[in-house]
């Protein structure tokens, strides 16, 4: 029986060497290319996606490690790109070039599901393997705290 990875509810077979990282079965094996390579060493967080809901680094965790596992990618976080994360990152004007975001929003949805009503040193705290060259810290934690908001109306 063949292994198989279940990326943003569809079930895919572990097809390639089980020592490729899932960011690369991600971007070049399924063209799910909204999750970024940044650093290749796990540090930077631009490759951040959820493993049954935990934020990991698909640079350095090995597509082998996750048979029969959740992924979500940036792509499968909302149909339709309205997540109330992605909503209150547009409507502050989080992304400056941008590169960084997917990563961001990630470890963010996965901190919120974690923490619905999180305080501001642990946004910090949550958000601090995630580096943003252009500087919009400030703003992601204002999108956080919106996104809580918007999270907790939902339920």
């Amino acid at each position: 029986m063949s292994k198989t990875i279940i990326v943003n509810g569809t079930e895919y077979p572990i097809d390639v060497d089980e020592q490729m990282p899932l960011l690369w079965f991600l971007r070049d094996k399924l063209e799910f290319t909204g999750t970024k390579f940044g650093c290749g060493s796990g540090l930077c967080g631009a490759c951040t996606v959820h493993v049954d809901g935990q934020a990991t680094r698909s640079c350095i965790t090995p597509v082998s490690t996750l048979a029969n596992k959740n992924i979500t990618t940036i792509e499968g976080l909302s149909d339709h790109g309205d997540h109330p994360l992605q909503k209150a990152w547009l409507e502050n004007n989080v992304p400056q070039c941008g590169y960084c975001q997917a990563g961001q929003i990630m470890n963010a949805a996965s901190l919120l599901a974690n923490n619905s009503s999180p305080t501001d040193d642990e946004i910090v705290s949550a958000m601090q393997g995630n580096i943003c060259r252009c500087g919009t810290y400030q703003r992601i934690k204002k999108a956080i705290r919106v996104a809580a908001v918007e999270l907790a109306k939902e339920v």
